[in-house]
């Protein structure tokens, strides 16, 4: 689909949309609702269906989400069913659903929308459909590395959601529901928009173009800000850890300083908790990966395969290979 062969859906109308929501098992139960409620809101809100839309699965079948709920579907996905938008909502595993056939039945059904849209891991199933080529896009933040590499053709944005033409993404639950919002808010005005957030008593105080954070730090700020800068560094320096030295020098503090502040705000030594966030790091990697584990090792700041094991099975209690094969 190309940038001029749809008119955005991000501006005031208030003609009833017709969306329909491809959910896929594995995604997150807080993206779906964060894609669906506001909508809902913004109907009730409005006293009509303004927003009208359809929830379905590849197979038919009710997805299962991440915390084991079910979606209730309306059925089958049908890419000859025509729909102003269409929202692919992905999660665990769907990069392994990305049949030829379903990626052909998305690049069909998107040729006939105004717009399509990936939330999370939905945007890996866009760019395998060719929807991405040329455009703006993101993802969840774990995954911008290998999305980049897999999808070149792609301006890949650390972003919490991304407007590109017809084509818009988001990186996780709360991007998704700063985007319905910016959604709510474009069709039908500022008014409309804060009684929906209202109904959520929701502050969005991040902007579309703010990075995705790999830590939320959420009220830590308010203890210090310079242990969020401090782990703002670390996050920002997985593969090659700074000493804390260096941490604390970037931060305008001493050493000593920079460890009472991790211990009156988060419990631990910054050492300790740098050690835990590329451990995370890794262990996602492991589970939703297949590089090889001297890989993971480098990336996460290892100096070899064996020290990575080691530290791994000590966090975890297993080593990666078996946590791996183990799943």
């Amino acid at each position: 689909m190309m940038k001029n062969e749809a008119a955005s859906i991000f501006r005031p109308e208030r003609d009833p949309l017709a969306l329909t929501f491809l959910v896929f098992s594995g995604a997150s139960i807080m993206c779906v609702a964060s894609a669906v409620d506001p909508l809902r809101a913004a109907n009730r809100i409005a006293g009509k269906t303004l927003f009208d839309w359809t929830i379905v699965s590849a197979g038919g079948e009710a997805p299962v989400t991440t915390c084991g709920l079910p979606v209730a579907v309306a059925g089958r996905f049908d890419p000859a069913r025509r729909s102003d938008v269409l929202i692919v909502v992905g999660g665990f595993g769907t990069r392994l659903a990305a049949t030829p056939g379903l990626i052909a039945g998305v690049r069909r059904a998107a040729r006939q929308a105004r717009a399509v849209g990936g939330i999370e891991a939905g945007s890996w199933l866009l760019g395998a459909a060719g929807l991405l080529e040329g455009r703006a896009a993101t993802t969840h933040w774990e995954d911008l590395e290998d999305f980049s590499a897999r999808f070149p053709g792609c301006e890949v944005r650390p972003d919490r959601y991304v407007i590109d033409g017809p084509v818009f993404t988001a990186g996780g639950a709360s991007p998704t529901f700063d985007l319905m919002l910016h959604m709510v808010r474009s069709r039908l005005g500022m008014a409309v928009a804060l009684d929906v957030a209202s109904v959520f008593i929701y502050d969005q105080a991040r902007a579309a173009t703010d990075a995705q954070p790999l830590v939320s730090l959420g009220r830590l700020d308010g203890y210090d800000a310079r242990v969020a800068q401090a782990i703002r560094l670390m996050e920002s320096h997985v593969d090659r850890p700074l000493p804390v030295s260096a941490l604390a020098r970037r931060c305008g503090v001493s050493a000593r300083r920079l460890e009472t502040l991790f211990a009156d705000a988060v419990g631990e030594t910054p050492g300790a908790y740098y050690l835990r966030l590329r451990l995370a790091a890794a262990r996602r990697l492991v589970l939703d990966t297949t590089e090889p584990m001297a890989d993971i090792a480098a990336r996460t700041g290892f100096s070899s395969a064996s020290a990575f094991s080691r530290a791994f099975a000590a966090a975890f209690a297993r080593a990666p290979s078996a946590m791996r094969g183990g799943r």
